[in-house]
Parts: structure tokens; C-alpha cells; sequence
């Protein structure tokens, strides 16, 4: 019994590792059961020991590729949380505007997430809740406006950037947004003026 259950999880997590890899590149609607469980190695008819519907299999892999794409930030951080000016040059960066694979999926799924039902949308609204949080914590304040705008500018400046194709213009894009953010005060900030 114990060993049927550790294969049907190693089957289980192969099934999200592919599922989550193929919507960061190829978006939500881009999910087919058939090809999908091929991918993974097992037979189509074994999708519903895994999952209750498509649906299901969505939110799954969105909340493992949103919670891969946190563990990514904290590795590049080196485990700790990183400082505001820090946390948006990574973020508005050259090496993760071109791996949207790895990278931050709220950027890359924002767009079908809005169009998604309350059930997905709800997945990647805790991870957006939960990313303002960390960002205020980097700003060193309470406010939560300045947070929200900020993880405003860096998601929409990535996802705009993904977009142009002139390559010239999408780094302008990722500039644009870096200098603007890292312009703005921060409570260290004040507290180091009040010292």
C-alpha cells in the first residue's frame, strides 16, 4: 500500500511539474488532459486518480507554479528576504523577462487568471495578497497603497515587456519602471534622513 501511494504521488507532482511549466509558457487554455498526461509519462484514462475535472488540474498546477516561481525569488535572494531596491532589479531584469518558464508567475498568468473562473482567480489572489505583503515588508512600511502600486508597476512592466518586439524598447520598458521604483522613498529612507 505504501508503496502504490509514494508512486501515485511521484506521479502526482510529474503531472503538476508539466502542468505548471506548460501554462507559465503557453497559458491556461493551452492545458490538454490527453497530451499533457502523455508528457508526463502515464496513460490518459489515469488522470482521474489524480484530478476531479481540468478545472481542478488548473488550480493545482497555478498555486505549484505560483509557489515555484516564490521559491525561485528566495533562492536568488539567498534565502532571505531581500531589500526593496534589490527585490526590483531582480524583478526588472533582462534574465527574468526572458525566462517566464522560471520566473514570476503572477506576470505570466495575470492576463488568463483575469479571465479565469472565481475558483483560479482566487488561487492567484491570495499569491498577489501575499506578494504586496513582502513587498511592503521590503518598503519597511505599513502602507499599503505604495505596496500595491509598486507590485502594480513591476508585474505590469514585465508582462508589457514580454510583449514588445523590438528588444530595444522592452529593456526601455524595464528601465523605465526600475528608475521610477527605485526613485521612490522607502521608510529606511526617512529614517536614515531623520538620523
Amino acid at each position: 500500500m505504501g508503496h502504490s501511494q509514494a508512486d501515485k504521488a511521484r506521479s502526482h507532482q510529474r503531472i503538476l511539474d508539466e502542468a505548471a511549466e506548460q501554462i507559465r509558457r503557453d497559458g491556461l487554455d493551452s492545458l490538454g488532459v490527453a497530451a499533457l498526461m502523455k508528457r508526463a509519462g502515464l496513460t490518459h484514462g489515469g488522470f482521474y486518480a489524480h484530478f476531479a475535472s481540468r478545472a481542478a488540474l488548473i488550480d493545482e498546477a497555478l498555486e505549484h507554479a505560483l509557489q515555484a516561481g516564490e521559491a525561485h525569488a528566495i533562492v536568488a535572494g539567498g534565502g532571505k528576504p531581500r531589500g526593496f531596491a534589490a527585490m526590483i532589479r531582480s524583478y526588472l531584469s533582462r534574465s527574468h523577462r526572458d525566462s517566464p518558464r522560471t520566473g514570476c508567475a503572477i506576470a505570466a498568468l495575470v492576463s488568463d487568471v483575469g479571465r479565469a473562473d472565481a475558483s483560479t482567480r482566487d488561487v492567484m489572489s491570495r499569491h498577489v495578497d501575499q506578494y504586496i505583503a513582502r513587498m511592503a515588508e521590503s518598503l519597511g512600511t505599513r502602507d499599503e497603497a505604495a505596496a500595491m502600486a509598486a507590485v502594480s508597476t513591476v508585474v505590469g512592466a514585465l508582462a508589457l515587456s514580454r510583449v514588445m518586439t523590438d528588444p530595444k524598447r522592452s529593456d526601455a520598458m524595464l528601465r523605465a519602471a526600475r528608475e521610477h521604483l527605485l526613485a521612490m522613498p522607502t521608510a529606511t529612507d526617512a529614517r536614515n534622513a531623520a538620523d
